[in-house]
């Protein structure tokens, strides 16, 4: 009966809250990432350089550093409905904006503002389902989650390559349309969330009681087996040298991603394709990472194994950089692109199951957004690196091989912490 119950119940939940929450990341990874099909026309209208281009992307992570831990606490202690809806709306208004950028000045301070308003929000989301979701289900539901990243790289990149085609109507280039469509989604979906989201499984009334009553049971019966040895308050979310460590390692993963986000349409244009062939060809890599990731988290959730999750994946994504960097044709840049497209998102969710298994409340959720804050910094390395080495260079090639070095170090400090004796993933009997 019990067996019965807990099915039922996490397939409603999963029903419910997976879908819209993938949604929600869709638009907002649509975005942040559009100024690489931006690039495409808006470079040149503007006169930015590559080096120019690449600073500007990354100053993104700037306003995302400084605003995501105090973000995530707020979102703690106000909940999740009312501090997602504000940021989905001033995300919204911002991206907008980026249709009126005049020059380099404006452009970065507007992809500051970005970072800033966007803050809080996917760690806040990896916290919200700490909420809903007991551990043994927590890194498939994460993939799920994330695998809404590539899905907007799939769906996104022809729409965006479309959209970039309405240059002249009503005297706006097309990288403005562009900008000033994709924004309408994230304020509508902003507030549908003030009435659609639920904060925590005691307000839940669209679950039955009895379902309602065991995750309940359930979350608050976690919450008291990690009493003992995990950390709850605010600055031992911060200063858990495990937590500093998935930093390190989510900072490879996040140059690897935002390389990929930012980079890859100019990568596949630099063979002479069309702009609208660049969009559907970006889609292809990303359709295989979905899979992937989906397939490699259910299996680290099923073994309870984290680690080598991490660094298996780490590498291949690695070894596809470096493939891309030499890459010859057309085919061999998509296939590299796979390889690393493949690799980086599988690595995410096992690393994401890994810091609430020592931390709780209030650490545990300035323990996600210093992971994600700190990170994600290697959102702006990756991306500037490879702006400055192809200004020097006139090549993608060092940049490439550059980011790839990040990943390898990624995949070695998981190794190191897991050596060491101090492993942030959960132990199989836990897991399972």
């Amino acid at each position: 009966m019990d067996a019965s119950l807990e099915k039922a119940t996490m397939r409603r939940v999963s029903w419910r809250l997976v879908p819209f929450i993938c949604l929600l990341y869709f638009i907002a990874f649509i975005d942040r990432v559009n100024i690489g099909f931006a690039a495409l026309t808006m470079n040149k209208d503007l006169g930015f350089s590559s080096a120019v281009f690449g600073f500007g992307a990354g100053v993104f992570f700037f306003g995302y550093f400084l605003f995501e831990v105090p973000s995530n606490i707020v979102l703690d202690k106000v909940g999740a409905r009312l501090w997602i809806a504000r940021v989905m709306i001033t995300w919204g208004m911002i991206s907008g904006a980026f249709a009126f950028v005049q020059g380099e000045t404006s452009f970065y301070v507007l992809r500051f503002l970005l970072g800033a308003a966007e803050a809080g929000f996917f760690p806040g989301i990896i916290l919200y389902l700490t909420y809903w979701f007991p551990a043994r289900y927590r890194a498939g539901v994460v993939s799920l989650f994330m695998a809404a990243a590539p899905v907007s790289v799939v769906l996104g990149s022809p729409i965006s390559s479309a959209l970039l085609e309405m240059e002249g109507v009503l005297g706006l280039h097309g990288w403005q349309w562009m900008f000033i469509i994709e924004a309408i989604p994230a304020v509508i979906l902003g507030v549908v969330v003030l009435f659609y989201m639920t904060d925590r499984p005691e307000k839940a009334k669209w679950l039955p009681e009895d379902q309602r009553g065991w995750l309940v049971a359930e979350m608050n019966a976690e919450h008291a087996r990690k009493q003992v040895a995990a950390k709850h308050g605010i600055l031992a979310g911060m200063a858990d040298p495990r937590v500093l460590a998935l930093a390190l390692v989510y900072f490879g993963t996040s140059a690897g991603l935002y390389t990929l986000g930012i980079w890859a349409p100019q990568i596949i244009k630099s063979f002479g394709l069309s702009t609208m062939a660049v969009g559907f060809l970006n889609g292809v890599p990303p359709t295989l990472a979905i899979i992937a990731m989906i397939l490699w988290a259910r299996h680290s959730d099923r073994t309870g194994e984290r680690t080598w999750h991490v660094v298996i994946a780490c590498l291949v994504a690695s070894i596809g950089l470096m493939l891309a960097g030499g890459a010859a044709s057309t085919v061999a840049v998509i296939a590299a692109l796979s390889l690393v497209n493949v690799g980086i998102s599988a690595a995410k969710p096992p690393l994401w199951a890994m810091p609430t298994m020592f931390l709780s409340g209030s650490a545990a959720a300035v323990g996600i957004a210093t992971i994600n804050s700190i990170g994600n910094l290697g959102g702006f390395v990756g991306p500037w690196a490879i702006g400055w080495i192809k200004d020097r260079t006139g090549s993608f090639t060092g940049g490439l091989i550059f980011v790839a070095a990040l990943l390898v170090l990624s995949a070695i400090v998981t190794l190191v912490v897991a050596r060491a004796g101090r492993r942030p993933e959960p132990a199989s009997a836990v897991a399972r």
